[in-house]
């Protein structure tokens, strides 16, 4: 006779479901905790491009507005815009990293960024169950902006002067998705291409966000082989000098704090490459990023 013949069937199916059982029982505080507080997430890199990663991250922003979150998503969309503009046979230049603007290419960043780029997302939201809304910052004044004074050989890049809350408020009353193009005008109707960590980072301290929450191909802070689970405003400047935090992790650190300074409670910086990474960061104790904070809290 099997020695293994008195063993209930199915171990391995229950051992699953506890686990499964364990992680909605340790998110139920943070669902709680987060109700009808507001998350700007800034949407870029791999997780716009790969198929799975883009159906995962629409259905993790599904689950946060259902939950009871406000959804605030800015997305980039760089690799579109050079290649819609290489097809018309408009050239591309960057300097110090930032896209050199003239009035062809801030055509083409319209046509991409408000046009193909933002109303693919929405429809990729409204799949999964979710309703959302593609905005540009021309709508409803929604970014204002003027030339950039620090670089202006950049043409129509635009740095933000003011973010009005008032439709973004008012699409999240309604229980709906803002999905915003970061593009921008002055009152001369100029329209500027907005940097969308920058915009996402404004509209945070406008709207006085709980969480900004950046999506890239950044997993976090390495300190050796390990993510900093958690990096404090006092810590930074020592990080950034015994080169924990180097190159361009540098600018994104001092960029969280000045949104912090700013009145957002916490900023993330997750790896999108990973599967449901958005989910894990906010409704697990351990998380998966690094988060910039004010202060540093204590260990759970």
């Amino acid at each position: 006779m099997d020695d293994f013949n008195h063993l209930p069937k199915g171990r391995g199916e229950q051992k699953q479901h506890s686990t499964i059982g364990q992680v909605l029982i340790e998110a139920l505080p943070y669902i709680r905790q987060f109700e009808d507080k507001t998350f700007v997430i800034k949407y870029g890199g791999a997780a716009m491009k790969d198929p799975l990663l883009k159906s995962a991250f629409a259905q993790n922003i599904t689950l946060l507005r259902k939950v009871g979150i406000n959804v605030v998503l800015v997305h980039g969309g760089g690799d579109a815009i050079t290649g819609v503009a290489k097809t018309m046979g408009i050239e591309t230049q960057f300097v110090h990293g930032k896209r050199v603007t003239d009035i062809e290419m801030i055509s083409v960043v319209q046509m991409t960024l408000a046009g193909k780029v933002n109303q693919d997302i929405v429809r990729l939201i409204s799949e999964h169950g979710g309703k959302a809304v593609g905005v540009s910052g021309l709508d409803a004044n929604t970014i204002k902006a003027v030339a950039c004074r620090d670089n202006p050989q950049l043409g129509l890049v635009g740095e933000i002067t003011e973010i009005n809350t008032a439709y973004l408020d008012l699409l999240c009353q309604a229980r709906l998705i803002p999905v915003i193009a970061p593009i921008g005008f002055d009152d001369d109707s100029n329209v500027y291409n907005i940097n969308a960590d920058d915009a996402a980072s404004a509209i945070a301290i406008a709207l006085k966000a709980e969480k900004l929450i950046y999506v890239s191909d950044v997993p976090g802070v390495y300190h050796g082989t390990t993510i900093l689970k958690s990096v404090c405003k006092a810590e930074a400047a020592n990080l950034i000098e015994s080169g924990v935090i180097s190159g361009g992790m540098i600018p994104k650190a001092l960029s969280a704090y000045k949104t912090l300074d700013g009145g957002v409670n916490k900023i993330h910086l997750i790896d999108g490459r990973l599967i449901h990474s958005l989910l894990l960061e906010i409704f697990t104790n351990q998380g998966v990023g690094t988060q910039f904070v004010t202060e540093k809290e204590p260990e759970l």
